[in-house]
């Protein structure tokens, strides 16, 4: 008997630097595929570059529904290193991760919050989690929206990585 049921997300890991071969290669053999983006500006010798980038290095997601599409033909897709599974049957995503980040596109890539919003040398305060009040200097700030801050902690400097969300300019 088929099971009925709507289709789900699955996480795809591919090989390194192998992200959009392997969304191609899946979308070849009709799979619903999806590949977050973002674009990033690199500089280097006094130029600069717009290059687009995966949003999760070595992650894509396929749609599927078990009970009618196979899957075992996806771990041997030019690109792809496995899907994502617990036990023997790929790990769905919860409802509606993947609506929420193309809720976040703008023109088909994901658009990082607080892009530019911090920068080496601000002082900061932490917002909420274990480290809430706490005052630090930003260190530096990552493409993956992450920020490093020096704080002062136990009378000597702790580097602390954390989301850029969690931390506002002091």
């Amino acid at each position: 008997m088929i099971d009925a049921k709507e289709p789900s997300w699955y996480a795809v890991n591919t090989h390194p630097h192998k992200e959009f071969k392997a969304f191609e290669h899946l979308r070849r053999q009709n799979y619903q595929a999806y590949l977050p983006r973002y674009l990033k500006t690199i500089r280097h010798a006094r130029k600069s570059e717009t290059v687009i980038r995966p949003f999760f290095p070595r992650y894509l997601f396929v749609r599927l529904n078990l009970a009618i599409n196979g899957w075992r033909a996806i771990r041997s897709t030019v690109g792809v290193s496995d899907i994502v599974c617990f036990g023997e049957q790929p790990a769905p995503l919860p409802a509606g991760v993947i609506d929420a980040l193309q809720g976040q596109e703008i023109e088909g890539f994901i658009e990082l919050r607080n892009k530019n919003a911090l920068k080496p040398g601000d002082n900061v305060v932490v917002l909420h989690g274990p480290f809430a009040d706490q005052m630090g200097l930003c260190v530096s700030v990552s493409d993956n929206e992450r920020v490093a801050i020096l704080l002062d902690m136990l009378g000597r400097k702790v580097r602390v990585l954390i989301d850029t969300d969690v931390v506002a300019a002091a």
